[in-house]
C-alpha cells in the first residue's frame, strides 16, 4: 500500500512512526529519509528544515488525536461545554497505565537528560503544538464573543497547565474518582476564560 503513497505521505508516516517510538528524537532527516524508502533530495523538498518536519510531524500527530475537536463549533451547544469537550479529548486517549507510561517517558526524555539546546528546540515544538491547538478553540469561542479578555495566548497555556495535571493525576495511584474530579475541574477551567453566562 505504501508503495501508492506520494513521497510526502511516505515521509510523514516514517517520521510519525519514529516520532511515536521516541518523542525525544530529533528526527534526523538521514533515518527518516531511510525509512520512508525515499532520497535525501525528496525529503528535502518536502522539508527543507528538520524543523519544517517536526512542526509537520506534530500537526498531523495532533490532527488525527483530535479530529474530533469539530465540536467547537457546535453553537448549539453552550460555548463551555463545546470547550470541555475538547479538553477532555486530549485526555481521551490517557487511561491510567498509559497516562503513567506517558509521564515516564516525558520524564525520562525531556527531565532526566541534560537540558540541551537541541532538547529545549524538541520540547518546545511539542509544547508549542499542543498550545496551538487549544488556541485555536479559543478563536472559535472569541469570534462568538464568549471569550473573557484578556491574552489568548496566556489562556491556552493555563489550559495546558490543567491538562498536565490532569494527566499527571491520571498517572498517580489515586483512591478517588477520577472523571467526577476531571469534570469538576474542567469546567473550573472552562469558567475562567470564558465570559459570565
Amino acid at each position: 500500500m505504501t508503495d501508492r503513497l506520494d513521497s510526502r505521505a511516505k515521509i510523514l508516516i516514517a517520521a510519525c512512526e519514529m516520532f511515536g517510538e521516541n518523542q525525544a528524537s530529533p528526527l534526523s532527516v538521514r533515518s527518516v529519509a531511510a525509512r520512508a524508502g525515499v532520497s535525501m533530495g525528496s525529503l528535502r523538498h518536502h522539508f527543507p528544515t528538520q524543523r519544517a518536519l517536526r512542526d509537520a510531524v506534530l500537526e498531523t500527530i495532533y490532527d488525527v488525536v483530535t479530529t474530533k475537536d469539530q465540536a467547537i463549533h457546535d453553537t448549539s451547544l453552550p460555548a463551555r461545554d463545546r470547550l470541555v469537550h475538547c479538553l477532555r479529548l486530549v485526555l481521551a486517549p490517557l487511561d491510567d497505565d498509559k497516562a503513567r507510561k506517558a509521564w515516564i517517558t516525558l520524564i525520562e526524555s525531556f527531565v532526566e537528560p541534560e537540558h540541551t539546546d537541541s532538547l529545549r528546540t524538541t520540547y518546545a515544538a511539542i509544547a508549542d503544538e499542543g498550545k496551538r491547538r487549544v488556541e485555536h478553540w479559543l478563536r472559535v469561542l472569541d469570534k462568538e464573543g464568549v471569550r473573557a479578555d484578556g491574552d489568548l495566548g496566556s489562556q491556552a497555556t493555563f489550559l495546558n497547565i490543567v491538562l498536565n495535571g490532569l494527566s499527571l493525576d491520571r498517572a498517580l495511584p489515586t483512591d478517588h474518582s477520577v472523571l467526577h474530579s476531571e469534570t469538576a475541574t474542567l469546567y473550573h477551567a472552562a469558567d475562567s476564560v470564558l465570559k459570565d453566562s
